[in-house]
C-alpha cells in the first residue's frame, strides 16, 4: 500500500470515529430524557392517585352549586 492510501484511510476512520462519538452523545442525551420522562410521568400517576383517593372521600354535599 502506497502513503496516499494509508492516510485517506487514515481520514475516513477519523471521520467514522468523530461520527460515532456524535452519535453516543445523541444517545446519551436522549436517554436522559426518556428517564426525565419516565420520573414524571411516575409522578403524575402519584398525584393522580392521590386526588382519587381525596376525591373518593369527599361527599357531593361539600360541592358548591355551579351558579356560586
Amino acid at each position: 500500500m502506497n502513503d496516499e492510501k494509508i492516510i485517506n484511510l487514515e481520514i475516513k476512520f477519523a471521520h467514522q470515529d468523530n461520527f460515532l462519538n456524535q452519535l453516543n452523545d445523541i444517545v446519551i442525551t436522549q436517554q436522559k430524557s426518556i428517564e426525565r420522562l419516565e420520573k414524571e410521568i411516575l409522578d403524575l400517576k402519584g398525584n393522580m392517585n392521590v386526588r382519587n383517593t381525596v376525591d373518593a372521600n369527599r361527599s357531593l354535599s361539600d360541592d358548591k352549586p355551579p351558579h356560586y
